[in-house]
């Protein structure tokens, strides 16, 4: 006590008094912007609960719950799902566009489902019936004329069938011959041009209509009147159906909503049919677990397909960025997202450019130190961009994406710790990590609301449960908490269009969706994805490698920016093909002394360098010798959706890479 009062009334120095008064009101002002912290709905110690035959579900539901089929009452189809946000939000602003230079323009609710009324009117007027056996194929980016062609098969109960030229011509082709689409709606003449020559080549005997969204020029139209194609602008088949308009015929929960058909590695496209419930059960387990922290409701965000159905049932803003990619920072600036759905390779790069900006060793340091004051942050559940650290050093990343993201959802592809780490310390905001598949709608498990760890994707969603079943020749067996990742649950979908050898491939006698993932429950009752059981082969001395998990490990490597590692059954170790990143490499190879072009350093020694850091690495990861790649040719030319050499997924086309490099694959065989 006498200290304290010769602390409080004794004359200080006039510097200490300044140094106690400043530390006192920087104390004053933590206390005050320090935001109260997560709390998490489940014991993050014990995140699921075991049920019958091994499976698991989240910890959210509790014994007597039920799997979700639908989160409102009103909102059991995704009709029902829009005209909800119709009512919620007042007639609010809906879906949101632009034009260089120029601020977001908003279509509010009321317009877009008269518009979906009178196009799908319209279709019905030329020939269409309203229900489920129809097929409507969109042929577009994403933008508002999307949705809107979307809402109108939802409105007369058709089924939307989204077509993409990133799969190539022939599997266009075999879509709408599988699907029997005789009409497809496009955003552009190319499109449109794209498909008329596949009828005019006697491909795609069925297509009948192509209804256009952008302006076209009068030839088009002769074209398509030669070989019986009728060509028609979407603003003319809304006039038509505004004055011929129909009663809208709501489809039910168990009617097909939508047909994805997924590109695969191999083969022709496999076209999932996911129903009304399917999409809305797993939009309601998103919305169960959003719902339980801090959710920010009727904002402003970039559409993604489960996301926007959580959206438009709550009555919120969709706003579309202007179709290139390189605008994507500016339309992100204008727009300012709250909610963004985003792939790891965007927040690798945001990663990426971060840490390149830090040159210094002082700067580093200080990066290094702001991360680690904020991801203390982060795992007492303190989600905040108003700190000192925010101020100082990472305002500029928060401002790029706009500087109002509050939630981010990550799925598609791994995305590594120490970056998942980094960027939820970062950008101030909260990051789930999903993961699913198209034949489970998207998701099927989510991070936990206050779960700060990372290294897994979380838990079961609250549609569905999830166990893992043995995979003996990869030793993975359920009795040690390892196996294949099966699901089942509302959001499972009902199978392969007109495929009943792939559909019983995919789907168990009892229902079981198997991934083809390898999975390990965690102690907290997360789980994480360990291994990939379809892309397995053999070694010539009988060892079984699965290349994508020996290229999670080499990825991480700075210089590498892609990895592709081949094996057979004639060889007895494994190579790889290796795309160095380009803003990594120079200065890479500038510590060993080398320079030169992209194309000059991948001929020389940086090739045993950067081999050198992927064994590395695998020695660290615990990779077996028979794992470790034996020797790498470096390829300048990143892998794309545009080459071929990627689905649209960003999965690698392995047989098409591995017939892309089969010389350079052999020569780095022989000179073993």
């Amino acid at each position: 006590m006498d200290f304290l009062f010769q602390l409080l009334f004794s004359p200080l120095p006039t510097p200490a008094v300044i140094s106690l008064f400043a530390l006192a009101a920087a104390t004053l002002f933590y206390l005050n912007t320090r935001p109260s912290p997560l709390r998490s709905p489940v014991d993050l110690n014990c995140q699921t609960l075991g049920i019958k035959d091994g499976a698991r579900k989240t910890a959210l539901l509790e014994d007597n719950n039920n799997l979700m089929s639908y989160y409102y009452n009103e909102a059991k189809t995704l009709y029902e799902v829009f005209q909800r946000g119709l009512k919620v939000s007042g007639n609010g602003p809906c879906l949101g566009y632009r034009k260089p230079g120029r601020p977001y323009q908003w279509l509010k609710y009321r317009q877009v489902a008269d518009r979906a009324e009178h196009l799908g009117s319209g279709l019905l007027h030329k020939g269409l019936k309203p229900n489920p056996d129809n097929f409507i194929g969109i042929f577009a980016q994403n933008r508002p004329e999307w949705i809107i062609s979307e809402l109108a098969c939802y409105t007369y109960s058709m089924v939307a069938v989204p077509l993409y030229d990133t799969l190539g011509p022939e599997a266009l082709v075999f879509i709408i011959n599988q699907a029997e689409i005789s009409t497809v709606l496009c955003d552009n003449q190319n499109k449109a041009e794209t498909l008329l020559q596949t009828r005019e080549t006697g491909q795609t005997p069925v297509l009948k209509t192509i209804v256009i969204m952008d302006s076209f020029n009068s030839e088009l139209v002769e074209r398509g009147t030669k070989c019986g194609v009728d060509i028609v602008s979407m603003q003319d088949v809304e006039a038509l159906g505004k004055s011929n308009l129909e009663k809208p015929v709501p489809p039910k929960p168990e009617d097909l909503s939508i047909v994805c058909f997924t590109s695969g590695t191999t083969g022709n496209p496999k076209g999932a049919m996911l129903t009304h419930e399917n999409v809305v059960s797993d939009a309601a387990g998103v919305i169960k677990f959003c719902s339980c922290s801090k959710y920010p409701r009727c904002q402003h965000f970039i559409s993604d397909q489960i996301v926007k159905t959580v959206m438009y049932g709550a009555g919120a803003k969709v706003g579309f960025f202007q179709g290139d990619i390189r605008l994507l920072p500016d339309d992100m600036k204008t727009l300012q997202p709250t909610i963004f759905p985003v792939v790891p390779r965007l927040l690798n790069r945001v990663y990426d450019k971060v840490q390149s900006g830090a040159k210094s060793p002082f700067k580093k340091w200080l990066l290094n130190f702001a991360v680690e004051r904020k991801y203390a942050e982060v795992r007492e559940g303190i989600i905040r961009n108003n700190s000192i650290w925010d101020k100082l050093i990472f305002h500029k990343v928060q401002e790029s994406l706009g500087g109002r993201v509050r939630v981010m959802v990550t799925g598609a592809a791994p995305i590594s710790p120490s970056v998942l780490n980094f960027l939820r310390a970062s950008l101030g905001c909260q990051i789930f990590e999903a993961y699913g598949q198209t034949e489970c709608t998207a998701g099927c498990t989510f991070t936990t609301p206050g779960d700060a760890t990372s290294g897994h994707v979380g838990v079961p969603l609250p549609c569905n449960v999830v166990k893992l079943v043995d995979v003996e020749e990869m030793n993975y067996f359920a009795s040690n908490g390892e196996g294949e990742v099966c699901i089942m649950g509302r959001n499972v979908f009902k199978g392969y269009l007109k495929d009943p050898e792939k559909t019983k491939e995919a789907l168990d006698e009892d229902g079981w969706l198997h991934t083809g993932d390898i999975g390990k429950w965690l102690p907290s009752g997360v789980l994480k994805i360990i291994d990939r059981k379809k892309n397995i082969f053999k070694l010539a001395q009988g060892e079984y490698i699965a290349p994508e998990k020996i290229e999670n490990v080499y990825v991480r490597s700075e210089p590498v920016a892609q990895v592709f590692v081949h094996g057979d059954s004639l060889q007895s170790c494994l190579v790889a093909i290796v795309v160095p990143d380009p803003e990594v490499l120079p200065g890479f190879a500038k510590n060993l002394g080398c320079q030169g072009s992209l194309e000059e350093l991948c001929k020389n020694t940086v090739m045993k360098a950067i081999l050198s850091d992927m064994t590395k690495l695998g020695k660290e990861a615990g990779l077996k010798s028979f794992e470790q790649v034996k020797d790498v040719y470096l390829h300048p030319e990143q892998f794309t959706i545009e080459n071929g050499l990627l689905t649209p997924t960003l999965k690698a086309k392995r047989a098409e890479l591995k017939t892309l490099f089969q010389p350079q694959i052999d020569k780095l065989y022989s000179s073993m």
